[in-house]
This record gives structure tokens, C-alpha cells and sequence, in this order.
């Protein structure tokens, strides 16, 4: 493989570490962090939500790594300045990359403490209350994951196998082991009716902003639980603050919102049925992902097709 020039464009100066394991992976690659002011060229930029100016006037570049699962700050910027990048220059996303099984114990967590009633009881500890609440059986307890992509899939898989009613739902059709599928707009009713809990892992699109509301809610069980760790703009926040209020739903466990970080006066932050968690579900892991690129810009340099190119219609 050739000598290339590769650009790292990160929200701040942690750095220095992307940086070595990318020297690892690519010992041929000159690597650099992109600070305002750089117009030297680049055969690849590495970005998380990059500025424009990151971009603009590389007419040299063969891809774009979006260094995490969620493309749509990239996608938002091509939007509102679609030179930046040509349509033959493919926008890449990492797939997984250490992110699954991470996600997986997030979810797992959230969904076990609600099924065994843990924040009903640390609330009947703040009140010095010995209580015994009734039981609950994972067979008859139903979870619905929306997105069955990299992410998605695994984590509707974890919960199958621990015996919970699992049901899945997607944009087009998937197979997964011991999980009901449901896919397109028709059957999304039919996916939500009845569901206990309801994790969120769908791509942010102009399809899905905002599709968790009160409609969505209303179809769920009385006191059911939500875990949103897709994109924070996928929450209507007024509807779930009244549908917690109504009963509709018990709890929610929230990773990602649609300010961040969370401004230290949202009612998120005292509401004593959420869970605030600082978008740590599922991490980026550096070698693993310096890995993976790699490997797909040795097979761009071949000319070989890669994984994880993005569909910018689609918006994943």
C-alpha cells in the first residue's frame, strides 16, 4: 500500500491516542490531527462531526471514515453544503468496532433493573418502606428493539436468549433468531401493541425524528419502559414527560439527547422516574476501530468494494 495522508478531525484534542493506534494499524500512513487553517491534502479523513472547513477543497480525498455508528451530524452537513463532498466519494461507517457488546450490557442492565423493579424499591427505600412487590417473568414481559442493524441486532439476540418475549423492528425485512420481525411503516402498529419495553437503536433520518411521541406511547402497556440510546432528536421530550405523568409509561433510561450535554436546568435531571446516563452506552474503541479501517482502506486501494458505505438517501 501506498504512502497516504490521512486526516483526523475530532470535536476536541484527544487525539493523541486515535493517533497511535492508527500508526499501528497503518505504519505507511502519515497521520495528522486537522486543526482550522488546513488546506494540505488527504487521501482519507477520519471525522466526528466535523466543521465544514474540515472538509472543503479536498480534492484529493478517496473516502470519509465517520468514526462512530451515527452518521447524521456528517449527513446534516452534506446536507446544508452538498460540495463538500462529491458523490463519488464514499461516506463510511464503522460497524460495531467494540460498540455491540457494550450496548448489549447497557441494555440488558436498564431492562433487567426495570423487570426486577429496582427503581421501585430504591424509592421504597427512600421512604423506609419494606414492601415486597409481585414478580414479574421475562417469558411474558416484552421487549421491542427498533433498529435491527449492527447494534440492534445483537442486543435483540442478548435478550432472547435470556428468555424474554423479544420482538424487532426495521425500515426492510430481517431474520433473527428467536426474535419476531416486523418491518416497514404497516407493521410498525402491530410491533408496538403491548410491549413492556420499547429500546430505541434506529439511524436518526427524517423519517424517524421525533418518532418517539404520545402516539407511539399510547400503543405501548400501561407503565411500560423506554430505553432511548439511538439519537436524542428521536424523542418528542414534552410527550414523554406527560405520558410518565399519565402512567402510560413508568420509566425511562435516556443516553442521548437532543442537547448535549444536557443543560443542568432540564427537567430530565430531577424527574424521579429517568435515568440520565452521559451518551456512554456503547463507546467507540479506538484499536478496534483504527483496525477496521485499516483493513478497508487496504481493500479502497485495491479497488475492492468495503462494508459500511452509506446510503445518503436513506441516511444510514
Amino acid at each position: 500500500m501506498p504512502d497516504l495522508d490521512i486526516l483526523l478531525c475530532l470535536p476536541d484534542d484527544d487525539t493523541a491516542s486515535w493517533i497511535d493506534e492508527l500508526v499501528r494499524a497503518l505504519p505507511a500512513a502519515r497521520v495528522r490531527p486537522w486543526r482550522p487553517g488546513d488546506r494540505a491534502a488527504a487521501d482519507y479523513a477520519l471525522v466526528w462531526r466535523p466543521p465544514g472547513e474540515a472538509l472543503a477543497g479536498r480534492r484529493r480525498l478517496k473516502a470519509v471514515f465517520n468514526l462512530g455508528a451515527g452518521v447524521d451530524a456528517v449527513l446534516a452537513l452534506l446536507a446544508a453544503q452538498p460540495d463538500l463532498l462529491p458523490p463519488h466519494v464514499p461516506l463510511i461507517k464503522l460497524d460495531d468496532a467494540g460498540m455491540a457488546p457494550q450496548m448489549v450490557q447497557y441494555v440488558l442492565a436498564a431492562v433487567l433493573r426495570h423487570l426486577r423493579r429496582f427503581p421501585e424499591y430504591a424509592a421504597l427505600q427512600r421512604a423506609r418502606r419494606w414492601q415486597p412487590l409481585p414478580g414479574r417473568d421475562a417469558g411474558t414481559h416484552t421487549v421491542g428493539v427498533m433498529g435491527l442493524g449492527a447494534l440492534g441486532t445483537p442486543v435483540a439476540t442478548a435478550l432472547a436468549q435470556l428468555g424474554f418475549a423479544v420482538r424487532g423492528w426495521s425500515r426492510s425485512p430481517r431474520a433473527v433468531g428467536q426474535v419476531a420481525c416486523f418491518a416497514g411503516q404497516d407493521a410498525l402498529t402491530d410491533f408496538l401493541d403491548g410491549l413492556d419495553v420499547l429500546v430505541n437503536l434506529l439511524p436518526l433520518t427524517a423519517q424517524t425524528t421525533g418518532i418517539l411521541d404520545r402516539t407511539l406511547f399510547a400503543r405501548l402497556a400501561p407503565g411500560a419502559q423506554l430505553i432511548n440510546i439511538g439519537r436524542g432528536a428521536h424523542l418528542v421530550e414534552e410527550d414523554l414527560l406527560q405520558a410518565l405523568a399519565s402512567g402510560q409509561l413508568a420509566q425511562a433510561t435516556l443516553d442521548v439527547f437532543r442537547q448535549e450535554p444536557l443543560p443542568p436546568d432540564h427537567p430530565f435531571w430531577e424527574h424521579p422516574r429517568i435515568e440520565v446516563t452521559p451518551h456512554v452506552a456503547a463507546l467507540t474503541l479506538r484499536r478496534e476501530s483504527a483496525r477496521q479501517i485499516a483493513a478497508r482502506i487496504a481493500r479502497l486501494e485495491r479497488g475492492l468494494p468495503v462494508d459500511g458505505v452509506v446510503d445518503r438517501t436513506s441516511g444510514y
